[in-house]
């Protein structure tokens, strides 16, 4: 299943390319394995349901977006470096992960709104 995550509050894409981890298996495998060039600019990772994740056999930094149930950012963890435990957010339900620096370049901020959806993004975001 393949999506995109938009900010609605900074009118910025954060993933173009979004995976959706929605079973056991694929929210525990996450990112593990996949090389840097896998992951880069418009990918993205959704897990759900999720409060936390980890970097373990990861080779790259990421960013992390913790969503509350109405996709609003509750949590941000910039730059997370391989082989790292993030917190967990008893308020999240769901994860976004990202490459390293999308969070800062977007300017996206605690309190955003992220719209998360399957397939291309519709005409409403292209204006």
């Amino acid at each position: 299943m393949m999506g995109y995550a938009f900010n609605q509050t900074r009118r910025a894409f954060l993933a173009t390319r979004l995976c959706f981890a929605t079973t056991h298996w694929s929210r525990f495998a996450g990112l593990m394995g996949v090389s840097a060039q896998r992951f880069s600019s418009g990918q993205g990772l959704w897990i759900l349901p999720s409060r936390g994740v980890h970097t373990l056999a990861m080779r790259f930094p990421i960013d992390v977006l913790y969503l509350d149930k109405a996709k609003m950012v509750i949590h941000m963890e910039q730059n997370l470096q391989p082989w790292r435990v993030a917190p967990i957010k008893m308020q999240a339900a769901s994860v976004l992960e990202l490459p390293a620096q999308i969070v800062q370049n977007s300017g996206t901020a605690l309190g955003d709104q992220i719209v998360i959806a399957e397939g291309e993004p519709t005409e409403e975001f292209m204006a």
